[in-house]
């Protein structure tokens, strides 16, 4: 283990770590939440409204953290959120996650916009879940959909809230664009960082030349590095639940829904034919000031009736955090940025340690909770105790 990694001990950790590390623009971009961070922070209080109420003299002795989920056994109920561009805050940053993910038994999903080809990301020790944007005609749609299915993935994630771009103004703030552009200021906060300059960037240039987006369609996209070019995640205003009936058709495996917050829109994706949902709010990039998905949990498990898995992400960092959605009744959590900063610091060891330290919090919690497995998780070990600011 790299002798670095001996003071991380916490998730929360290593934030602090990687914005030693990464270039300001980088992190920003990793870190940067819409507008004024209303919704970012309604995520994190939205956990204190629930306090735990733990039951005594409960042979703990066999704790299992193992999980279910699509008929498939996991080592812990949580995974690795999709997250664009990760190739850029560490080297090979997606296969180092997908690689981490499957040692550990826990699922990671491939961003759509990721800088490394889907085909070299699926696979044994790879990852068998794909996230994309839907590109904006059925055509490009049908093509895209063909091209995760040849590439071996049998779990589709469609994200669903992201109408339009949100507010750039903090990614500016911190000097990051998409595609960033090559200029004297970002040139300089490249020699400020040499470790990631190095270990990262120009590394990444010398074995694999510049990055594109890889994954937005069934094409390659754009350079990740270019004075001119726009990524382009416009027109898509138009799509609506008309166009998750045309993925339904067309996709096979198990279709998940990501970005559900209202109870009907959960009703809706279930009579579309998702497979599953997953309750976020985009990890507070989207819309500010919107609702937590721990606060919406309850509802959209009500709304749903048990018809599918529904899953959740959203600032969870403890595990905790993870336990009081599981007692709500979230089947699984998915969280990113942690295992961003993670790889990006050290790689594989390091995406390897946050696994291992969530999953130890987590058993060693469900143990002073006088819980033995999943199944014994249930709101009764709950109680709302107060009202968030945010509320």
């Amino acid at each position: 283990m790299p002798r670095h990694l001996e003071r991380i001990l916490s998730l929360d950790d290593f934030e602090r770590e990687a914005r030693r590390y990464l270039p300001r623009p980088l992190f920003g971009y990793v870190a940067s939440v819409a507008e004024d961070g209303h919704t970012a922070r309604a995520s994190r209080e939205a956990f204190d409204a629930y306090a735990f109420l733990p039951r005594s003299l409960i042979n703990v002795s066999g704790v299992s953290t193992h999980t279910e989920l699509f008929g498939h056994r996991y080592a812990y109920p949580f995974g690795i959120a999709p997250m664009g561009i990760s190739a850029l805050t560490a080297y090979r940053g997606d296969q180092v996650l997908a690689r981490a993910a499957s040692k550990a038994s826990i699922p990671m999903v491939v961003s759509g916009t990721s800088l490394i080809p889907m085909e070299d990301l699926a696979g044994p020790n790879g990852s068998d879940w794909f996230q994309a944007y839907l590109p904006g005609t059925l055509e490009e749609i049908d093509a895209l959909l063909a091209r995760v299915e040849h590439a071996g993935f049998s779990k589709l994630v469609i994200t669903v809230d992201y109408a339009v771009p949100p507010n750039p103004e903090n990614h500016r703030r911190a000097g990051f664009s998409s595609p960033l552009r090559p200029g004297p200021r970002l040139a300089w906060d490249g020699l400020m960082r040499p470790r990631w300059l190095f270990g990262t960037f120009l590394k990444t240039l010398w074995h694999h030349g510049v990055p594109h987006f890889e994954n937005n369609a069934a094409v390659r996209g754009v350079p990740v590095l270019a004075k001119n070019a726009n990524r382009d995640f416009s027109g898509r205003r138009h799509l609506d639940w008309s166009t998750l009936d045309q993925v339904r058709s067309r996709w096979k495996g198990a279709l998940v829904v990501k970005g559900i917050l209202h109870p009907e829109d959960a009703r809706r994706a279930v009579s579309a034919g998702a497979d599953g949902l997953i309750v976020s709010n985009h990890g507070g990039r989207q819309l500010d000031g919107t609702v937590a998905p721990l606060t919406m949990l309850p509802e959209v498990l009500n709304a749903v009736q048990g018809a599918v898995p529904v899953m959740i992400d959203g600032s969870f960092r403890r595990g905790s955090q993870v336990l009081k959605a599981l007692s709500l009744g979230a089947h699984f959590v998915f969280l990113g940025r942690p295992f961003n900063y993670a790889a990006s610091i050290a790689g594989e060891a390091g995406v390897e340690k946050a696994i291992t330290l969530l999953g130890s919090e987590l058993e060693r919690n469900m143990a002073l909770l006088g819980v033995r497995g999943m199944d014994e998780l249930s709101t009764g070990l709950l109680r709302y105790h107060r009202c968030t600011e945010s509320e």
